[in-house]
């Protein structure tokens, strides 16, 4: 069914103009077998997931397919249960603003491998305030981070000791440190002798940072999705700083916008997005990245430039709708970044992730730069403010330049 939306519309009476009148607004029914089935497959991808993730294979071999089911619904009820309260922040801030919305549509990706896209509500028509647009964008980051938060707590504060890792296949040599040690690295040690597997590394936050100085024995950031739940608690902070991000139509571009108006917002948005292509474009050029290491050993550093050029410039020429005054002096900016860091080194390519060109690409085409106009701009109250200015701090102590990448 296609979305009918609420609007005022002119009439004429006796050739003259007389008036508005709102057009009848037609009821939509949530089809609640297909949340529910999105839902069940989604859970069913997070806990295969979960358990894959875990990897105590050598508990699984004794134990049998009870233990990695039950691995996988730590990581599964974790993560469902944040995403969960997370899309009912917005879906009661909308139904109590009297917005016309959909219940939740979870989305499984058995092929991605934490086994889903994350959730979203349909919004049937346009926000019609400034300060509704603001509660029904904040109520979801906002509910979702305490969950995220409670999380984390809950998993630091049940760890267990660092011979958990006697369970994982493989890992000899950090096996061999635990039982010497008793404790875990500072720094990451060299993969097993004769193997060539990649290892998953997840980004450091401020905020899991600052937790993980109060617990002991906190596993290093290259082993941790060892650990379902406290994986599970980290993507919930992932999550939240996604969506937080000033952008957009996403929940931090409508905080933004509510908070600074369309102006401040198209340029914020803007910048934030060019902070996001630079990175992504420094990433790219990294040859310790394997999938663009092959890129550079087959068309050499030739095409590795050219594609970089070709993507930045079908980005650059979305944004700004083919205006080449903005887009070439921008171009060049950004290649120029580019081919300092190749200069510099590691102090500058550091900065660089190649997941934003990917992300990048979500923005661009689905979810847009600037933010649409609302049709009933106003101030927002003082309690609102201060919740805006929360909402920019839990984005920061979430974020992470480079939240997912493989070593």
């Amino acid at each position: 069914m296609e979305p009918t939306t609420r609007t005022e519309f002119s009439y004429v009476q006796d050739g003259r103009f007389a008036g508005r009148r709102e057009a009848p607004k037609r009821k939509h029914r949530d089809r609640y077998w297909l949340h529910l089935l999105l839902f069940l497959l989604t859970l069913a991808a997070t806990v295969q997931a979960g358990g894959t993730w875990a990897g105590r294979v050598l508990v699984y071999e004794q134990a049998g397919l009870g233990a990695f089911l039950l691995d996988g619904l730590r990581f599964a009820v974790a993560l469902l249960l944040f995403l969960t309260v997370h899309e009912f922040g917005h879906y009661v801030a909308a139904r109590r603003h009297g917005v016309d919305t959909s219940l939740p549509y979870y989305i499984p990706a058995p092929f991605i491998g934490i086994g889903t896209f994350g959730a979203v509500i349909r919004i049937r028509e346009p926000i019609p305030s400034t300060r509704k647009l603001f509660d029904i964008g904040a109520a979801g980051p906002l509910a979702g981070f305490v969950v995220a938060l409670g999380v984390l707590f809950y998993a630091l504060a049940t760890l267990p000791p660092p011979a958990y890792v006697f369970d994982l296949g493989g890992h000899e040599v950090l096996k061999d440190y635990v039982r010497q040690h008793g404790t875990f690295p500072e720094e990451m040690l060299p993969a097993d002798p004769g193997t060539e597997g990649l290892r998953l590394v997840v980004g450091q936050t401020p905020l899991f940072w600052l937790l993980a100085r109060l617990f002991p024995e906190v596993p290093p950031m290259y082993e941790l999705y060892h650990y379902p739940v406290l994986f599970a608690g980290w993507l919930g902070l992932f999550f939240t700083a996604l969506n937080l991000l000033p952008v957009g139509q996403l929940d931090g571009g409508h905080i933004l916008y509510a908070l600074v108006g369309p102006v401040w917002h198209r340029r914020l948005a803007h910048g934030f997005f060019m902070l996001l292509l630079v990175s992504g474009a420094i990433g790219f050029m990294d040859t310790d990245d394997v999938l663009l290491a092959a890129i550079h050993e087959w068309g050499g550093p030739v095409l590795a430039w050219l594609l970089l050029s070709a993507i930045l410039f079908l980005y650059l020429n979305r944004v700004f709708e083919g205006d080449h005054r903005i887009i070439a002096p921008v171009l060049f900016g950004i290649m120029l970044l580019v081919a300092a860091s190749q200069w510099v080194g590691p102090a500058m390519q550091r900065f660089g992730y190649s997941g934003w060109l990917v992300f990048s690409l979500l923005l661009v085409f689905l979810v847009r730069v600037e933010h649409p106009p609302v049709l009933q701009p106003e101030p927002l109250t003082p309690g609102r403010r201060w919740l805006g200015y929360l909402c920019i701090l839990i984005f920061f102590l979430c974020f992470s330049l480079r939240p997912l990448y493989f070593v």
